[in-house]
């Protein structure tokens, strides 16, 4: 059966199982500063797949990784460029997600990504916390594809059930919007959705912004 912790009252217990549920290959439930996400071992591929089967989605989608400060991210990156150093300065930790080539080296086997990863250090200092002790995670939100988000632990176990080994109950979400996606890994940087973060926050600091 799959185990339930209120973070606010067993938050060390909470981090130390999932941690080991995460290092077993297994899928949890973790709040973030948007909705509630199913998250895996990103290097683990056969955990990668479990989080994808859990959803229901295919492999053409792949989950976006997140991480727990910008060191990680240097070891994701193939190259850090002075727009991805600027996006990070601008909204990290926060509600972007950055697509970025990913270093050829590394064992990621997200689904058919291409040779790029997406990133993003959620603004939740629990979920930074969690990180720290099981390192970059595969995550998506947390529900069935094609139903809506899980913004509250129970909606998340109401479409995941035992698919998941650890759900880590944080509260309803505070502001259930997705976060803003922006692809860095060409010269000119494009929206791929946009969520908390606008259109015109995002030309402040991109003023040749592409969209789309």
């Amino acid at each position: 059966m799959p185990r339930v912790f209120d973070i606010s009252t067993d938050r060390e217990a909470a981090i130390d199982a999932a941690a080991a549920a995460v290092a077993d290959g297994k899928c949890i439930v973790l709040p973030t500063d948007t909705v509630y996400g199913i998250g895996a071992n990103a290097f683990d591929p056969d955990a990668v797949q479990r989080l994808l089967h859990a959803k229901q989605r295919g492999r053409d989608m792949p989950p976006p990784v997140l991480i727990a400060d910008v060191m990680a991210l240097r070891t994701l990156a193939d190259v850090v460029t002075n727009d991805i150093d600027a996006a990070a300065e601008a909204w990290w930790p926060g509600a972007l997600t950055m697509v970025v080539r990913a270093q050829p080296s590394l064992r990621l086997n997200l689904g058919e990504r291409g040779g790029t990863v997406a990133v993003r250090i959620p603004d939740h200092e629990f979920t930074r916390a969690l990180l720290r002790a099981t390192g970059p995670l595969a995550v998506s939100s947390a529900n069935v594809t094609g139903e809506p988000a899980a913004t509250t632990i129970a909606e998340a176990q109401d479409q995941l059930k035992k698919s998941v080994a650890v759900y880590l109950d944080g509260g309803p979400a505070a502001e259930p919007v997705p976060s803003t996606i922006i692809d860095l890994t060409d010269d000119i940087p494009r929206v791929l959705r946009l969520g908390r973060i606008s259109m015109e926050q995002l030309t402040d600091v991109f003023p040749g912004l592409a969209e789309g």
